[in-house]
């Protein structure tokens, strides 16, 4: 089951320097994580939105989601979560899609677990 968090609070946007942006936390759960073929997938994907796109692990720094290095660096594997932020929500989703189950986008429904917002 893929788990997305659209907690978009102050503390969380000041924690990781992201303002305004909408944000996905979404735990891995491909076979593989964003590894070689599919960290391929998920930077094309990225590259067709016109808006700025990052992918982060919790509590670390952010990455360019449109570039293969930056995220191959990252080595995500599965069972890890990472935090998508953009304000191109329409490829957030398409992301976290291709991040859970099968990878396949669409494929999996997100259960969306906060959405909170202390303004």
């Amino acid at each position: 089951m893929l788990v997305v968090n659209q907690c978009m609070t102050r503390r969380l946007r000041r924690e990781y320097g992201v303002r305004g942006m909408a944000e996905r936390r979404v735990k891995v759960t491909t076979e593989v994580g964003i590894q070689a073929r599919p960290a391929t997938v998920f930077v094309d994907t990225a590259a067709q939105s016109r808006a700025e796109v990052t992918i982060a692990k919790p509590g670390q720094g952010h990455h360019d989601a449109k570039s293969i290095l930056q995220v191959l660096t990252m080595d995500v594997r599965s069972g890890d979560a990472i935090v998508l932020t953009s304000d191109d929500e329409a490829v957030l989703d398409r992301l976290a899609a291709l991040v859970s189950g099968n990878g396949r986008i669409g494929e999996n429904r997100a259960e969306i677990v906060d959405t909170a917002d202390d303004d």
